[in-house]
C-alpha cells in the first residue's frame, strides 16, 4: 500500500473562486470544407455520367405509381410485364411420342403418362397467302417433375465446376502466399514476382477469362473450373500472405530460436493462427463460385448458365424463373453448410 501511495499522483484541483478558462478546437477547418465540396462536385458529375439523377426520378415515379400517387411508371410498368411472364415457375415437360427414339409404353419414366393434347399453328394458306389457325391432335409423354429433375442435374454440375474451381484456386495460391508474403519469401525478386503474377490473375474477369478458354478448349465445364479457379486463386493468394505477413511473431520467434526452419515455422507457428480466416475465406470463394459458374455457363463454360441462357433467348420466361429458385436454393443451403463447418472449425 505504501508504495502505491507513493507512486500515484494527486489530481490538479483548481482553486475555489478561481475562472475556468477552456476552448475545444473545432473538429473541422476550411481544408476539411474545400475537401467536402470537391467530394460533392465530384460526385455530382459522376453522377450526371452514370445517369444517377435518371434514377432517382424514375424511382420515386415508381414508388408514387405503387402507393397511388401517379398514373403512370415505367419502372413499374415492366417489372410487371416480367413478373406475369415468368410466373408460374415452369415444373413439367412434355414431348411428342413420335419424337422418341425406343420408347417402352409399358415402362414409362417415374411420374410421367401418356396424353392427347391439341396443339393450335399459324400456317399460310397457299391459295389466299393469309395466315390460318390449324389445330391438330398429338400423343405426348407428359414428365409432371422433368424440368425440376433437368435444372436440378444442371445446378449439380454448376455445384462442380464451382468446387473443382475452388480446390483449383487452394492449390494454386498456397505456393503463390508463401512467396507473396514479404517475412517468409526467399528474395525481393520472388517476392515482386508473385505479388505481380496475383494481380494478374485478380485483373483478368471470370467471364472474359471462360470466353479464351472456351477456345482453347471447347464448350463444357473444363473452361468453368479453370477460369474461376484462376481468378480465384490471385484473391485467395493475396489474402493468405497477408495474413501470413499480419500473424503474430511471438511463437514463430520461439520456434526459430530452438532451430526450427522456415517451414516448420510456418506450419507450426503461422498456420494454426491464419487457419480460421483461410477457411472462411475459401468457403466465401466457393459460395462465390457457384454464382460466377451460372454467370460464365452463359457463353458456353458448362453448368446451369447455358440452360438459363438457352431459355432466356427463346423467351421462356417460366422456365427462367425455376432456375432462379433453384439457384437461391442451392445458394442458401451452401450457405447453411459452411456456418456449420464454420462453428465446428473455429
Amino acid at each position: 500500500m505504501k508504495g502505491a501511495s507513493m507512486s500515484s499522483r494527486p489530481i490538479p484541483v483548481p482553486p475555489k473562486g478561481s475562472t475556468l478558462q477552456w476552448h475545444l478546437g473545432a473538429p473541422y477547418n476550411h481544408k476539411h470544407v474545400l475537401a467536402l465540396l470537391m467530394v460533392l462536385v465530384l460526385l455530382l458529375v459522376t453522377g450526371h455520367r452514370t445517369e444517377m439523377d435518371r434514377m432517382a426520378v424514375m424511382t420515386t415515379q415508381a414508388v408514387g405509381n405503387v402507393i397511388g400517387l401517379a398514373d403512370e411508371s415505367q419502372v413499374v410498368r415492366g417489372l410487371s410485364r416480367v413478373g406475369q411472364a415468368m410466373w408460374p415457375p415452369v415444373v413439367a415437360t412434355s414431348e411428342e411420342v413420335g419424337r422418341i427414339q425406343d420408347l417402352n409404353r409399358e415402362q414409362l419414366p417415374w411420374l410421367s403418362r401418356i396424353e392427347m393434347q391439341e396443339r393450335v399453328e399459324q400456317k399460310m394458306n397457299l391459295q389466299t397467302l393469309q395466315m390460318e389457325a390449324h389445330s391438330e391432335t398429338v400423343e405426348v409423354l407428359v414428365q409432371p417433375l422433368g424440368y425440376v429433375w433437368t435444372v436440378f442435374v444442371k445446378m449439380i454440375e454448376t455445384l462442380e465446376i464451382a468446387l473443382w474451381g475452388t480446390i483449383l484456386s487452394v492449390l494454386l495460391s498456397v505456393p503463390l502466399a508463401y512467396f507473396a508474403a514479404r517475412n517468409y519469401s526467399p528474395s525481393r525478386f520472388t517476392y515482386t514476382t508473385a505479388r505481380g503474377f496475383i494481380s494478374l490473375l485478380r485483373s483478368a474477369p471470370e467471364l472474359i477469362v471462360a470466353l479464351f478458354l472456351v477456345l482453347a478448349y471447347g464448350f463444357g465445364p473444363i473452361a468453368g473450373v479453370l477460369a474461376l479457379g484462376l481468378h480465384a486463386a490471385g484473391f485467395l493468394g493475396k489474402f493468405y500472405a497477408e495474413d501470413i505477413e499480419n500473424a503474430d511473431k511471438k511463437p514463430q520467434e520461439a520456434l526459430e530460436a530452438i532451430g526450427a526452419g522456415r517451414l516448420k515455422t510456418l506450419w507450426y507457428g503461422v498456420l494454426p493462427q491464419v487457419l480460421p480466416q483461410y477457411v472462411a475465406y475459401t468457403a466465401y470463394i466457393l459460395d462465390r463460385n457457384l454464382r460466377m459458374a451460372t454467370v460464365i455457363g452463359l457463353v458456353g463454360a458448362g453448368g446451369i448458365g447455358q440452360e438459363l441462357k438457352g431459355r432466356f433467348d427463346m423467351f421462356q420466361y417460366g422456365h427462367v424463373m425455376t432456375i432462379l429458385i433453384a439457384i437461391f436454393i442451392f445458394v442458401f443451403v451452401l450457405d447453411q453448410m459452411q456456418a456449420r463447418l464454420r462453428a465446428r472449425l473455429i
